[in-house]
């Protein structure tokens, strides 16, 4: 069972973004004491439901400041970047983390960054299976031409390589960073299968649904030609929140009560690229589910959590919003509790 956390940078009401940039990095400071195996990092642009606008360029710092934790994007979004450029980032992550960083990436939302960045809806609705497989390209090929309807340009030389050797002894294993896509459809399952990449899994899925995706991921990546052991062994992330507390009231009652606000002010500053309309789920039935789903209360609960999830639906892998109090003493007891408390009962 490999537990780590997942760091929204989330602005709650009356903090400003540095307040919450700040937990984010002692979080991850923490998680890495506390001996979880990795953070995944999201990236938002104009909204205080995530104030992180670059998920690699916060990975890169937060590799420099720990030694030994994995790091990870949840997600870098496609539509919004070019990924040559992200795939040199990556590269040069990974290269300069001793192979720590994980790229995980997805298409994003049909929201105003696509016209801010020159990128259009387009980019949302149909151009991720293209940005996909030349960041692909990009990872693992010594030269890489663009051809597609998106992106065209003449052959030029991949440079760092990313599946170069680690270190200078030659028997290091090259093979680049790990890429995750995050999957909220059968279409994006279909992709991430076809290319033998594991999933990211939202937090407002349950167990069933996971599992159902999960299913189709194996099928599908059968169907394409991969192997039944690297299907077997794909490590699948299944996102969720944790709150750690002596008594499930009480840890219900933290999230119940700053969750909210924050989803209330976070989501609704969404605005989309071309007016379509949205529906808002409700921020307090929406908490209250989150903490039916997860591990939210005394250790020994959410122990059995993690690991009814990773009975039903094979994924052992875990990525926990630990800041939902949005405070940042409480957010560090939370981690090190995952880690102190939670994670002795799971070996």
């Amino acid at each position: 069972m490999r537990v780590g956390t997942f760091v929204l940078a989330a602005q709650f009401p009356g903090q400003g973004p540095g307040e919450a940039l700040h937990r984010a990095v002692r979080s991850t400071e923490v998680a890495e004491e506390s001996g979880l195996d990795s953070v995944w990092l999201a990236e938002h642009h104009f909204v205080p439901y995530g104030v992180c606008p670059s998920a690699v360029t916060l990975a890169a710092l937060l590799l420099g400041r720990t030694r030994r934790i994995r790091v990870g994007t949840a997600v870098s979004v496609l539509s919004t970047q070019h990924p040559v450029t992200l795939g040199e980032q990556a590269a040069l992550l990974h290269l300069t983390s001793g192979g720590r960083f994980t790229l995980g990436v997805g298409r994003g939302g049909p929201w105003v960054d696509l016209e801010v960045f020159g990128e259009g809806l387009e980019a949302y609705e149909k151009g991720f299976p293209e940005s996909l497989e030349l960041l692909l390209d990009w990872l693992t090929k010594p030269r890489v031409a663009g051809s597609g309807p998106r992106y065209g340009f003449r052959e030029v030389a991949v440079v760092p390589r990313a599946d170069e050797p680690l270190g200078a002894d030659d028997s290091e294993s090259p093979g680049g960073p790990e890429v995750v896509v995050a999957c909220t459809s059968p279409k994006t399952v279909r992709l991430a299968a076809q290319h033998g990449l594991p999933m990211l899994l939202g937090m407002h899925c349950g167990d069933e649904e996971k599992a159902e995706m999960v299913s189709l991921w194996r099928s599908a990546a059968l169907a394409a030609g991969r192997s039944p052991e690297s299907v077997r062994d794909v490590g699948h992330v299944s996102a969720g929140v944790a709150q750690i507390a002596d008594r499930a009231e009480d840890a219900v009652e933290t999230l119940v009560k700053a969750m909210p606000g924050w989803l209330r002010q976070g989501l609704d500053a969404h605005v989309t690229v071309d007016g379509r309309h949205r529906v808002m789920r409700d921020p307090v039935a929406y908490t209250e589910l989150l903490c039916g789903l997860h591990p939210v209360g005394p250790p020994r609960l959410a122990a059995d959590r993690l690991a009814a999830t990773a009975e039903r639906t094979g994924i052992t892998r875990f990525a926990l919003l630990a800041e939902g109090s949005g405070d940042l003493a409480t957010t560090e007891e939370n981690v090190a509790r995952l880690g102190t408390d939670v994670l002795p009962l799971l070996t």
